[in-house]
């Protein structure tokens, strides 16, 4: 009777183990998920991802009519007039790219003369492997006063998130604005608002 007690025990033991070990298995591989975005943001969808941008801080997203062929989507801040603020999506934006590397190396390349890169770093999205890894680069730069821009000379910041979707597609994904008025949990909710399908 013993025997079979310890017995039941050990299997029903083996059982919740090994369900554990699978669910751990699972967690990482953020296949199926949805990255969630702060309250009061909205969200930019294309064909490769979907990112969330500050709607509640006045950006607006820009009707496909009126932005460059060269953006999938963009979401703009405009006050009196000036753009103060912008998220971009660009897709296919290089060739000859195929991994998050490649990517950041031609998004950064983009970034401009007089940029200052403040940091690179990996980051995993989510998404499908190996669609998920991408690669960061923050930098601050000083508006030309061109398009409806700042006053040239505006200090700004920015930050740009580089990869590749499921589908081999480069993409990179900017948010520039007016040095001070985004934070860097503002930077870190944008990059983590990103699912790359």
């Amino acid at each position: 009777m013993t025997r079979r007690l310890h017995a039941g025990r050990r299997a029903a033991a083996t059982a919740l183990g090994l369900s554990l070990l699978l669910a751990l298995a699972g967690c990482g591989d953020d296949t199926d998920g949805k990255a969630s975005a702060p309250e009061g943001w909205s969200t930019l969808d294309t064909g490769s991802l979907s990112i969330g941008y500050p709607k509640d801080q006045g950006y607006a997203e820009q009707p496909a009519a009126e932005r460059s062929r060269s953006n999938a989507a963009v979401a703009l801040k405009v006050e009196d007039g000036i753009r103060t603020g912008m998220v971009s999506v660009q897709l296919n934006f290089a060739t000859g790219v195929s991994d998050a590397a490649e990517a950041a190396a031609a998004a950064g390349a983009g970034i401009g003369l007089g940029s200052t890169r403040k940091a690179t770093k990996d980051v995993r999205l989510t998404g499908p492997s190996p669609a998920r890894d991408a690669r960061r680069i923050d930098y601050d730069f000083t508006a030309d006063g061109k398009d409806d821009t700042p006053n040239r000379g505006t200090p700004m910041t920015g930050v740009l998130v580089a990869g590749v979707d499921s589908g081999g597609v480069p993409f990179v994904v900017r948010l520039n604005a007016v040095k001070g008025a985004v934070d860097g949990e503002d930077l870190d909710a944008f990059v983590g608002s990103i699912t790359v399908k």
